[in-house]
């Protein structure tokens, strides 16, 4: 990690490629410090030009790793987290720890995408009761719950495909799922000088007439919302958790700007 020096307006920043390097380069221009925290060396490579103070590399952990970076790099101004939707136990862990330092933080949650033609599912177990018969179900969700979504979406009768990450853990997670490796397509999500060519591309080589993606409100839902209607595809999503409890909640890059500016 680099070297970070804290002045008054300076800001813990939660957050991985999509809607972090935004943010960071919209927090300086601002004024404020910026330390990013990420998972992955991957992920700090996208922030190198973005002149944050610091960038923290590696998962923080349970509620006492979080705990002991805020106390042995804090106090900050302000404690952003932008983790991804889904990333339920760093956010409920963030906010507790926060609490009971009485650090100030916000959650920035990304506003919700319409619906439209999609079908909405509360859970990934839904799947296992609709039927899928005849359907070439493209899995785009991360990898770690691809081994059991493919389970379950084997069991509705469809024809399963995935993409998977250029990783290590990536095409680890995606072979554990069962998959012929002709099903698999390892790549980084919206590459290419045109986003969302190749996931298209996909979509046409493969017959794909169904996609599973996560609500996340994001970039990739957005992409995949235009491609199903683009194509004709049946789109399920799995709805996006409750952010937790207790914890102040904005929804652009405007109204976090104005919350942190006012104090």
């Amino acid at each position: 990690m680099h070297d970070i020096v804290y002045d008054q307006r300076s800001i813990l920043l939660l957050a991985g490629t999509g809607d972090g390097p935004r943010l960071a380069r919209l927090l300086r221009q601002r004024g404020w410090t910026v330390c990013v925290s990420v998972v992955t060396e991957a992920a700090a490579r996208v922030y190198g030009d973005l002149g944050a103070n610091g960038i923290r590399t590696g998962a923080l952990g349970d509620a006492s790793g979080i705990a002991a970076l805020l106390q042995q790099q804090g106090p900050f101004s302000w404690v952003v987290d932008a983790t991804h939707p889904f990333a339920i136990r760093i956010s409920r862990d963030l906010a507790m720890v926060c609490r009971s330092l009485r650090q100030p933080m916000i959650r920035y949650e990304r506003s919700l995408e319409p619906i439209g033609q999609a079908i909405l599912l509360q859970q990934t177990a839904e799947l296992r009761f609709m039927d899928l018969s005849g359907q070439r179900l493209l899995l785009a969700i991360g990898g770690r719950q691809l081994a059991a979504i493919s389970s379950i979406a084997k069991a509705g009768g469809a024809e399963l495909f995935a993409r998977c990450l250029p990783s290590r853990d990536g095409v680890k997670a995606a072979l554990a799922a069962g998959l012929p490796p002709d099903r698999l397509a390892v790549l980084r999500p919206l590459q290419g000088d045109v986003p969302g060519a190749i996931e298209r591309a996909l979509c046409r080589r493969w017959g794909i007439n169904a996609v599973f993606c996560r609500q996340s409100g994001g970039v990739s839902e957005r992409l995949w919302h235009r491609i199903s209607e683009e194509l004709d595809l049946n789109l399920l999503l799995l709805q996006r958790p409750s952010p937790p409890t207790a914890v102040e909640l904005v929804e652009d890059d405007a109204a976090l700007l104005d919350r942190i500016q006012d104090g």
